[in-house]
């Protein structure tokens, strides 16, 4: 299975035993939505609710940082899916938070993992059929979460990238938070950016109907950007959804050498001791 599949292919396979498909819906802090209530109205016939917007470490004061193993794999278990399981992951949102939960699958050890191309949006544009309610749970799934810790950048591993600048960071924030002139959506944090950084809005990587650019499309993204896709890459952004976008895009190019901060600007702008950069990049 590749790691991007079309609705297409989405509709031939729905029903196979080992086909799993997640709603992976999640918005920023204050947007007037709920993604369960939508998903209970609304979802891709089978498919499971995430609940990514949970899917972290509560113990950690950090907003939406990397559950540990024990609790990533009670919500594979509460769900039903397997580590050799084939996963399908859509969101309907503005974040198209489907890159987040791609990545966590990935690094706590599921096998195959794509996204579906344009989301439940494009599901639905093209008057594909949907279902409301709950969506029945199997038990057949068994996930041995083991994250990978190599593919999360820490603070300390970022301040330390400013004296080596072995990595690029890249920030998938809107332009407007990039450069501080946009207030954050949580308090008490500062405006700007990490002081080298490069700026691609995750938008950026999609095309006008909401689908990924691929090939030299969206290796232009990229290069607009000013991003060395031949350096090893840090991706942030707000508190490390749509820096998962970023990631996933390098991926679909060929690029493994990524990791995520997960703290990112959450935990940096909060961070009075952390300098901070402010304008263009």
């Amino acid at each position: 299975m590749d790691m991007l599949v079309s609705t297409d292919w989405l509709a031939k396979a729905l029903g196979a035993p080992d086909l799993k498909v997640l709603d992976a819906t999640a918005f920023l802090p204050g947007t007037p939505r709920d993604p369960k209530a939508e998903y209970l109205a609304q979802h891709i016939p089978g498919a499971l609710f995430l609940d990514l917007s949970t899917l972290n470490d509560a113990s950690d004061p950090r907003p939406a940082m990397v559950p540990t193993n024990a609790q990533f794999a009670e919500r594979m278990a509460a769900l039903g899916i397997g580590q050799d399981d084939r996963i399908v992951i859509y969101d309907n949102s503005p974040l198209s938070s489907a890159g987040r939960a791609w990545w966590l699958l990935r690094i706590f050890g599921a096998r195959q993992v794509a996204i579906l191309d344009g989301g439940l949006a494009r599901w639905t544009a093209e008057g594909r059929p949907t279902e409301a309610g709950e969506a029945a749970r199997s038990n057949n799934g068994a996930f041995t979460a083991a994250c990978d810790d190599s593919a999360i950048a820490s603070k300390a591993d970022v301040l330390a990238n400013l004296e080596s600048c072995a990595a690029q960071v890249v920030d998938a924030r809107s332009a407007d938070r990039f450069r501080g002139d946009a207030a954050e959506p949580r308090a008490g944090m500062a405006e700007g950016h990490i002081p080298g950084s490069a700026n691609l809005p995750s938008n950026l990587l999609l095309d006008e109907q909401g689908r990924w650019k691929q090939g030299d499309a969206l290796r232009q993204a990229f290069d607009d950007a000013g991003v060395d896709l031949d350096k090893p890459l840090i991706m942030s952004c707000g508190s490390g959804v749509t820096a998962c976008n970023l990631l996933f895009g390098a991926a679909l190019l060929g690029k493994e050498d990524v990791r995520i901060y997960d703290g990112s600007w959450s935990e940096w702008g909060a961070d009075p001791a952390t300098p901070k950069a402010v304008g263009p990049a």
